[in-house]
């Protein structure tokens, strides 16, 4: 196995090509490519759970939400960077791409021990510097906690740990009660 600075790097046209055709999803950075591990049916019951009282909840209005295989696609320092969050809200008009959002509204990425780190760091960091997003959700799939980030004069975070709590995202006037969110899941 080669080392991470021994692979060949890989522009961003020749990453959305092969990804059509990969049957392992790759996130992107600057010219690397990072295998994704599957998930668990914890992960994906939770990421199904949320995805569904969102898509419900934007019927008929301008915002869409899209589950694991939408990317959302940005640029830091002139460097491109591609991921796969496990849910993505994009409202804006200017999202025509069929296979990527670059203005997303709303991103939520399921928490695993495997990504864990990078979705609160490294994603964080990234995910913020996009100028439509307004809220960034993180899920906990081996206890009951969500962390809602939040857009203000600067980011502002918020924990919810018990049932009756609520998942409120303003930015599009949603709200789901973390029971519904844990629903089939054991925690």
């Amino acid at each position: 196995m080669q080392a991470a600075s021994e692979r060949a790097f890989v522009s961003v046209e020749d990453y959305f090509a092969g990804e059509q055709s990969s049957e392992v999803r790759h996130e992107y950075i600057g010219g690397a490519l990072h295998a994704m591990a599957g998930a668990s049916r914890e992960h994906n019951t939770l990421a199904g759970n949320i995805f569904a009282a969102l898509h419900a909840h934007l019927r008929g209005k301008p915002c869409r939400a899209f589950m694991a295989d939408l990317q959302v696609r940005l640029q830091i320092a002139q460097t491109d960077i591609v991921y796969y969050p496990d849910v993505t809200v994009a409202c804006d008009p200017r999202d025509t791409d069929r296979f990527f959002s670059r203005y997303p509204r709303v991103v939520v990425e399921v928490l695993s021990p495997e990504t864990e780190r990078i979705d609160r760091r490294e994603k964080l960091l990234s995910y913020t510097q996009i100028e439509t997003l307004e809220e960034y959700v993180l899920v906990a799939q081996d206890k009951m906690e969500v962390t809602v980030f939040r857009r203000s004069a600067r980011w502002q975070a918020e924990a919810l740990r018990q049932p009756e709590e609520r998942l409120r995202l303003a930015s599009i006037d949603f709200d789901l009660p973390l029971r519904l969110v844990y629903e089939g899941v054991k925690v």
